[in-house]
């Protein structure tokens, strides 16, 4: 599918550089770096909010042991000592 974009100059010079070194079409290059950038932008989105966090759940304790279990009662006895 044919697709046109326009190019500021500095953006060009890297892009003509970067083909050269692999000797390769600038068609290929940008090919090349738009699924790259594509497949990394995909991945990271993908990632689910607890996948972002994994690593730190059940890094530190609260040294309660009953904190799911009674969690909203002692919230409460928390905010009552407050008033």
């Amino acid at each position: 599918m044919p697709v046109s974009l326009r190019l500021d100059r500095e953006t060009e010079l890297i892009l003509e550089k970067t083909a050269r070194t692999l000797g390769e079409s600038k068609s290929q290059v940008i090919k090349l770096s738009i699924r790259d950038y594509c497949s990394r932008t995909l991945e990271q989105r993908a990632n689910r909010p607890y996948d972002l966090i994994k690593d730190l759940i059940g890094t530190a304790a609260s040294g309660r042991g009953d904190l799911s279990l009674r969690g909203e009662e002692i919230l409460r006895e928390r905010l009552s000592r407050k008033k």
